[in-house]
């Protein structure tokens, strides 16, 4: 009697190709079978020829040949139902592990949808704190240097941001909390200030390379009002996008399984291969991305060749997280076989 090793087997990605193992070895015992059958039949039919010529003698023979026949047509069909099974097993495991890597893809744009309405949670409360509102409303020296020193604080005590920065209604960098080389600098045509100028809320970035931070990064900007609600500055985030890699590493999928964060337009902007992020159009690698890009939110699409499966890809499109409406983003979950 074999045992099972708890330890060995908890990973559901292991048990799933060990399964699609298993079942491979049973489709080769069938064939083997389905092989010995016909062996069989062919030695009924050569004893009944040799039993015809035999005559008298070769009756008992006959007999014989007769029963290895049926034995045969018995086996045989016997051997088809159980292949009949197979291919409904067959049908059913791959629609099992679909779900599955689909359920990984739904959890893993969960996760990030939750952190990143966090992001912009955060900066929505931090842009009302009366000491950034008094400081932008009047930037002297004083409050210039308490905000520096709230921002290095906020920036030490969240840890998953690069950088913070507050902006007068100029587009004047005041404040930052870690690169003071910006104070001063003029931000007014960017495309964060503009959008955070304009939009109630908070306005999020797509994922893109910061050259001032020297990585990769999500601005979280919003509005700084005065007590009459009139515009006079705007404190912008940078997420550190590195903080999604914490999610993806962890995700539940065998060595040779892939994943990917895709934005709207198929990009990929998160990997386990860090060389595909804002280079690899995951579109024209994986024609199936193209539904979850068009909003299907939940799927999985099979790939095989000659009844082989070669891999099950798994998406889920992104649903927001309470008032965090995301970014139309996507994630993608291949496991190969």
């Amino acid at each position: 009697m074999s045992e099972f090793s708890y330890e060995e087997d908890k990973d559901l990605s292991v048990l799933l190709h060990k399964l699609i193992d298993s079942y491979n070895r049973m489709m080769n015992h069938i064939g083997k079978i389905n092989n010995i059958m016909n062996k069989t039949k062919l030695l009924s039919l050569n004893s009944s020829i040799e039993a015809a010529r035999a005559g008298e003698a070769g009756r008992g023979f006959a007999v014989i040949a007769s029963e290895i026949q049926k034995f045969s047509d018995q086996s045989r069909a016997s051997n088809d139902e159980s292949l009949d099974t197979m291919k409904i097993l067959n049908h059913q495991i791959y629609n099992v592990i679909g779900l599955r890597t689909a359920d990984v893809a739904f959890d893993l744009i969960d996760k990030i949808d939750r952190n990143l309405f966090e992001r912009n949670c955060d900066v929505q409360a931090w842009a009302t704190f009366d000491k950034i509102v008094e400081c932008v409303v009047e930037a002297t020296e004083d409050r210039i240097s308490y905000v520096n020193a709230l921002l290095h604080n906020l920036y030490q005590i969240y840890e998953v941001y690069h950088d913070i920065i507050m902006v007068n209604k100029d587009g004047e960098i005041l404040s930052v909390a870690v690169n003071k080389d910006l104070i001063g600098m003029d931000v007014s045509g960017s495309e964060w200030f503009q959008n955070a100028k304009m939009k109630n809320g908070c306005s999020v970035s797509e994922m893109y390379y910061s050259k001032n931070i020297n990585d990769y990064t999500v601005s979280y900007s919003c509005a700084i009002h005065d007590n009459s609600g009139n515009f006079i500055g705007v404190l912008s985030t940078r997420f550190n996008w590195s903080f999604i890699y914490d999610i993806i590493d962890k995700a539940k999928i065998s060595e040779k399984g892939e994943v990917y964060v895709i934005d709207s337009k198929g990009i990929v902007i998160a990997s386990k291969d860090k060389n595909d992020v804002l280079k690899t159009d995951l579109l024209k690698t994986y024609p199936s991305a193209r539904k979850v890009i068009d909003g299907e939110e939940y799927g999985f699409s099979i790939e095989s060749k000659n009844d082989q499966l070669l891999g099950i890809i798994g998406y889920a499109h992104t649903k927001g997280y309470n008032a965090y409406a995301g970014k139309n983003w996507s994630v993608v979950v291949k496991e190969n076989f």
